[in-house]
């Protein structure tokens, strides 16, 4: 085990604590050439996270070192991915959805003042992070508050336009504003036609600072014999994701066939369970994961935009149940209903019987994947 020593002449790392840290850590003197890339992305379910590991992978393999930053679940489940990082806590936003759809927005602006103070605290300790860790660039995924005019900044989204209701546009504005901080921004999808993202991930007018990395997965296809008929997986901000998943597990003992049920909750230990013909576990790292999507012929799950990319990367048929009051997730079902790929329905609705309806729709296709960061990352090397 290798533990890092602070190089003479760094500053006392302010705000950063000996347990935020993974025991894990590379030597600086050892490594002198690696340059290190803070990667931060956002605790909101768990989508943020996932997407950010073939980021993670893709620095490893272009000789970068990440210091990882987030907190809660996100955290967690990188920690289990990349034991050997060097992790860091950042602060929450503490962000916790109402139970009711009709009162998502009122949540969400009563908690506003919550997130504007965890940005506040996580711009403070991303200063410290820089001059700490000597850092030659930062990867903020949908974290407003982690960039520095120090160095080069990038922020991953694919809500250029944040759907609100009737105050879309002024949401909208207020995060492309925020994106014009930073010195570029990835979305994960094509630019053209056929895309994922829609409108959500679309400009009328064209950006420089916006670069299409493609369908973004940490996944991918396999041919495999099916091994379950149904997949469930879940995750996201309480109480609505212990709502669905309590609601799902009742429906599924009426399902014919094998179950796989995967409740989206890192915990310290893997737990597997079996619920009459479903096999439960509370979470599944990649590799896992990626078998069990390929061994499975249907999945059930949120329209988060993170699992449509990882249904288009393996062309599988699905189900979804839209977060309810998330603008987001109702927008990518109703539009993927619309063309006839995956069918959904609202939460308090959702029967067993419903995932009939899959027989008529198409399911997601592979759509064209260009992911390699490389020509991107030059960035963080001055080209």
């Amino acid at each position: 085990m290798i533990k890092s020593r602070q190089p003479k002449g760094e500053p006392n790392r302010k705000g950063i604590s000996g347990k935020q840290e993974s025991a894990i850590q590379i030597d600086n003197e050892m490594c002198p050439a690696r340059k290190k890339i803070l990667v931060a992305p956002l605790n909101w379910g768990l989508g943020h996270a996932t997407r950010c590991i073939p980021i993670i992978k893709s620095l490893l393999e272009n000789n970068f070192e990440p210091i990882i930053a987030s907190d809660g679940d996100a955290l967690n489940l990188l920690k289990k991915e990349f034991p050997a990082l060097t992790f860091v806590e950042m602060p929450s936003y503490k962000i916790k959805y109402s139970e009711k759809a009709k009162y998502f927005k009122l949540k969400m602006l009563w908690d506003s003042p919550k997130i504007l103070k965890a940005m506040k605290k996580e711009h403070q300790q991303t200063k410290h992070l820089v001059k700490a860790y000597n850092l030659c660039g930062i990867i903020s995924d949908n974290r407003l508050g982690v960039y520095s005019k120090k160095v080069p900044c990038v922020f991953i989204t694919h809500q250029l336009n944040v759907l609100t209701g009737n105050t879309t546009w002024v949401s909208s504005k207020v995060h492309q504003k925020i994106i014009d901080r930073f010195n570029q921004c990835w979305v994960p999808d094509v630019e053209g036609e056929p895309n994922l993202s829609g409108k959500l991930g679309h400009l009328q007018c064209k950006n420089e600072k916006i670069k299409y990395i493609g369908a973004l997965s940490r996944l991918e296809k396999k041919d495999t014999a099916k091994k379950y008929r149904l997949m469930v997986i879940i995750s996201g901000p309480e109480p609505q994701r212990t709502l669905l998943e309590k609601h799902l597990l009742i429906e599924t003992e009426r399902f014919s066939g094998a179950v796989l049920f995967i409740k989206g909750k890192i915990e310290k230990e893997q737990q597997v369970t079996q619920q009459k013909n479903t096999t439960i576990y509370n979470y599944m790292n990649s590799a896992q994961l990626e078998n069990a999507f390929n061994e499975s012929e249907l999945v059930l799950s949120r329209s988060g935009y993170t699992t449509v990319l990882d249904l288009a990367k393996l062309g599988k048929k699905a189900f979804f149940i839209p977060t309810p009051g998330q603008y987001e997730q109702e927008y990518l079902a109703e539009r993927l209903q619309q063309e006839k790929l995956v069918p959904y329905c609202n939460q308090d609705e959702f029967a067993i019987e419903m995932l009939e309806r899959t027989k008529n729709y198409k399911g997601l296709s592979e759509i064209a994947s260009n992911f390699d960061l490389s020509s991107l990352l030059g960035l963080f090397e001055g080209k």
